[in-house]
């Protein structure tokens, strides 16, 4: 049966890269790689190590201590985000000094930065960054991640350098101005529409839900290499370059569908939000994905 499973498990893999080139579609690996399951289902998660290396790392910490194994969602906004954590600061951590911010990074001359566009909405210049949406200053020579759907990030008090353990995950409208105050680390690859089965909380309360009973709770969190090979997902993320996420943008750009009635210039501003890059999921055969 083992040996089942792992031939099974192949052959999602190959079902994934039979249509398109190789080149167009990466693996995430391992130790970038987080599943979380809730009270709603599971969530998958890739770390930006790239971006964000030390709250990526504060992140496996806490993962791997159990930190947040058992502690809720308690403040949610519903078209915005689920933050989650131990809002009590009474959980016993190794790891609660507070994190200096990432909130860019200087670009480099080996950057992997693939321009879409120049200028772009809401930033100088934005493209993909290791497949996540992302956005460029060439004067003052910084990169970001954007705050689009998906993205996850620590959350902190109004100082820069007060990230701890707690964090969010953007669950509608992509809130931008959020873009270079916040340090992303990560983004839901799988999982999303759990994030959207959350009990949430009240606008008028900023969210919080202070009621145990109404939270939703994480059950556990694990990095990858810690889920046994038959129980891990079959993954693959689309790169900036590839030739399905071009033909995406051009489309975006020329509004070629038929149900488009007022098309622009054909060179329209892209919201990259709309157009992150695409992720391919197959479940293993020993796995049920939550309903």
């Amino acid at each position: 049966m083992h040996n089942f499973l792992i031939l099974a498990m192949f052959a999602s893999l190959m079902l994934l890269s039979t249509d398109t080139r190789a080149a167009d579609w990466r693996v995430p690996s391992l130790e970038d790689t987080v599943y979380m399951h809730t009270e709603e289902g599971l969530v998958i998660i890739e770390l930006a190590t790239f971006m964000a290396p030390a709250h990526a790392q504060r992140f496996r910490q806490l993962i791997k201590e159990g930190f947040y194994d058992g502690l809720p969602f308690y403040r949610v906004i519903d078209g915005f985000v689920v933050q989650a954590g131990d809002a009590a600061n009474t959980k016993k951590t190794e790891h609660r000094s507070p994190l200096e911010p990432e909130f860019t990074r200087a670009t480099s001359e080996q950057s992997t930065f693939v321009s879409v566009q120049r200028p772009a909405l809401l930033a100088p210049e934005t493209g993909y960054l290791h497949g996540f949406s992302a956005g460029r200053d060439p004067e003052s020579k910084q990169e970001w991640l954007l705050h689009c759907p998906g993205v996850v990030a620590m959350a902190r008090a109004t100082e820069a350098n007060t990230a701890t353990t707690d964090f969010y995950v953007v669950i509608g409208q992509a809130p931008r101005h959020l873009d270079r105050n916040m340090s992303v680390f990560g983004r839901v690859l799988y999982g999303m529409d759990t994030l959207q089965r959350i009990k949430r909380g009240k606008r008028d309360q900023g969210g919080v839900i202070s009621e145990p009973s109404l939270q939703s709770k994480i059950e556990w969190a694990k990095l990858a290499n810690d889920i046994p090979l038959t129980e891990r997902f079959a993954i693959q993320v689309a790169t900036g370059t590839a030739e399905q996420t071009q033909n995406r943008l051009q489309a975006a750009r020329s509004l070629d569908n038929p149900f488009y009635v007022f098309k622009g210039d054909g060179n329209r501003p892209i919201d990259l939000c709309y157009y992150q890059t695409q992720v391919k999921v197959v479940a293993p055969t020993s796995v049920q994905p939550d309903a």
